[in-house]
C-alpha cells in the first residue's frame, strides 16, 4: 500500500470516494492484481519457448587406462549446446495462446473482484445511511414520547388521568430509548465495517456523508440483458475457459506429429581442467563443433495419446455447458434485480404516503388527548404507527439503492457513485 495514499483519509467520504478507496487499498484487490502480474509473466514465459535455448556443460572422467585420443587417463570436457525448436506439433503455439487466454481471463477476474467489492461497499454504505435514518426516527420517537409523558403527568397531577396511563407512557418511552441505543450501535457497527472494507484503521474518525434517495433507472429488461451479456466478467471468464480447453486439445494432439529441433554443439577436451587439448593426438579430436536437425515421433503408445486427446475433447464440452449455465444464471440475476428494484420503488411511494398519514394521525391523536376526548392509548398507538411508517420508508429507500447496485453489478458495469446512467 502506498503510504501517502493510505494516510489520505481526511475530508468527507461520499459513496463514490468510498468505492474508489476500496478499489485502491482493499487487500482483495491487491491479491488479484498480483495474480494478474503472474499471468503476464506466464505469457512471456510461453513466448520465450519459441526462441533458442543455450546450455553448457563441464565434466571430468577418469579411465583405468589411457584414453584413446589423448593417451591419458584423465579426460576433461567443456561443451555448449544451442537448441532451436522448429516444429513441436503446434504445442508451443497452443501453449502461448493458452497463456494469453489465461491472462485475459485473469483480467476478467480482476473486474469480477472489483464488481463484488463495489457491491459490498455500496451495500454497507446504504446500510449506514439507513441506520442513520433509524437513529433520527428513534430520536423523534423519544422526543414525542417524552412530550406525551409530560402531558400525561400534568393530567395525572390534577386528577384528570389515572396513574396507569403515566406508567404506560413511561414503559413506551423506555422501550423507545432502547431502540435508539440499538440504532446508534448499528451506526457504529456499519462505520466499522466500512472502515474495514476501505482498509482504514477502525479507530479513525471518518466522516461518511450522504443520504438515501431515489436513483432514476430507465433501462428495460432487454437493454439490461444485452449489456449483461456483453460486459459480465464471469461470461468472459467462461468463454476464455472454453478457448483454453480447446488449446489443451491441440497440445494433447501434438504427439501425433513429429518433433523437429535444430541444434549446434561445441565441444573442447583436454587432459587438464583448462581443456585446451594438450596431449591429444590431433587438434580435431580435442575441439570441434557440430550442427544438425533432429526429428522424432512417437509411433505407437498403446492408445494413451489418443485417449488423452479425447479426454480434453470432453473437457471442452464440459466448459461449454458450464458457460451456457453461467449465461442462464446471468439472465436470472438481471431479471431478479429488476423485479426487486421495481418492488422497492413501489414501496417507496407507498411508504411516503404512509408517513404523511401517520404524522397526521399522530397529530390528531395528541390534539384529541389534550382536549380530553381521546385516550393515552390512542396517542401511543399513533406514535408506534408513525415510527413503523418511518422505518418502512428508510428500509424501502435502502432496498431500492441496494437493488440498483445489484442490477449494475449483474450487468457487469461499474457505477461507483450510483448515479443515473442511461
Amino acid at each position: 500500500m502506498d503510504k501517502a495514499g493510505a494516510e489520505d483519509i481526511s475530508g468527507p467520504f461520499d459513496l463514490e470516494r468510498c468505492v474508489q478507496r476500496a478499489l485502491g487499498f482493499n487487500p482483495n484487490m491487491q491479491a488479484i492484481r498480483a495474480q494478474l502480474r503472474g499471468a503476464e509473466h506466464g505469457q512471456r514465459s510461453a513466448l520465450g519457448q519459441f526462441g533458442p535455448a543455450l546450455s553448457g556443460g563441464f565434466g571430468y572422467t577418469h579411465y583405468n587406462r589411457g584414453y584413446t585420443y589423448s593417451g591419458k587417463q584423465d579426460d576433461w570436457v567443456a561443451s555448449l549446446n544451442l537448441t532451436q525448436p522448429i516444429f513441436q506439433g503446434f504445442n508451443l503455439l497452443a501453449n502461448w495462446q493458452k497463456a494469453k487466454l489465461n491472462k485475459e481471463s485473469t483480467e476478467a477476474s480482476l473486474t469480477n473482484v472489483e464488481l463484488s467489492l463495489i457491491e459490498s461497499v455500496q451495500s454497507n454504505y446504504l446500510s449506514l445511511l439507513k441506520a442513520r435514518m433509524d437513529v433520527k426516527s428513534a430520536e423523534d420517537s423519544v422526543a414525542r414520547l417524552e412530550s406525551q409523558l409530560k402531558v400525561t403527568n400534568a393530567f395525572y397531577e390534577v386528577g384528570l388521568r389515572p396513574k396507569a396511563e403515566v406508567l404506560d407512557a413511561e414503559v413506551d418511552l423506555a422501550t423507545s430509548k432502547q431502540e435508539l441505543l440499538k440504532a446508534r450501535n448499528n451506526v457504529s457497527t456499519q462505520e466499522a465495517q466500512l472502515n474495514t472494507l476501505l482498509n482504514i484503521p477502525l479507530e479513525a474518525p471518518i466522516k461518511y456523508v450522504g443520504e438515501l434517495k431515489y436513483i432514476p433507472f430507465d433501462l428495460t429488461l432487454k437493454e439490461c440483458l444485452i449489456r449483461a451479456y456483453d460486459h459480465r466478467p464471469d461470461l468472459i471468464i467462461g468463454q476464455k475457459s472454453v478457448e483454453m480447453a480447446q488449446k489443451d486439445v491441440t497440445m494433447s494432439e501434438s504427439s501425433f506429429y513429429p518433433s523437429v529441433n535444430g541444434h549446434w554443439d561445441y565441444v573442447t577436451r583436454g587432459d587438464d581442467p583448462a581443456v585446451n587439448g594438450n596431449g591429444y593426438i590431433s587438434e580435431r579430436s580435442g575441439e570441434y563443433w557440430t550442427a544438425g536437425v533432429d526429428a522424432t515421433m512417437d509411433i505407437f503408445s498403446w492408445g494413451s495419446d489418443y485417449y488423452d486427446s479425447k479426454k480434453y475433447d470432453e473437457m471442452v464440452k464440459q466448459m461449454e455447458a458450464d458457460l451456457e449455465n453461467t449465461r442462464l444464471n446471468a439472465g436470472f440475476e438481471v431479471k431478479s434485480a429488476i423485479l426487486n428494484l421495481q418492488e422497492a420503488a413501489d414501496r417507496i411511494s407507498v411508504a411516503k404516503k404512509s408517513v404523511v398519514a401517520a404524522e397526521e394521525a399522530y397529530r390528531m391523536a395528541v390534539a384529541r388527548y389534550q382536549a380530553q376526548v381521546g385516550t393515552n392509548t390512542d396517542v401511543l398507538n399513533a406514535q408506534e404507527r408513525l415510527s413503523l411508517a418511518e422505518a418502512q420508508l428508510s428500509q424501502a429507500l435502502a432496498d431500492y439503492g441496494t437493488a440498483v447496485s445489484k442490477l449494475y453489478v449483474a450487468m457487469g458495469e461499474k457505477n461507483l457513485g450510483l448515479k443515473e446512467v442511461k
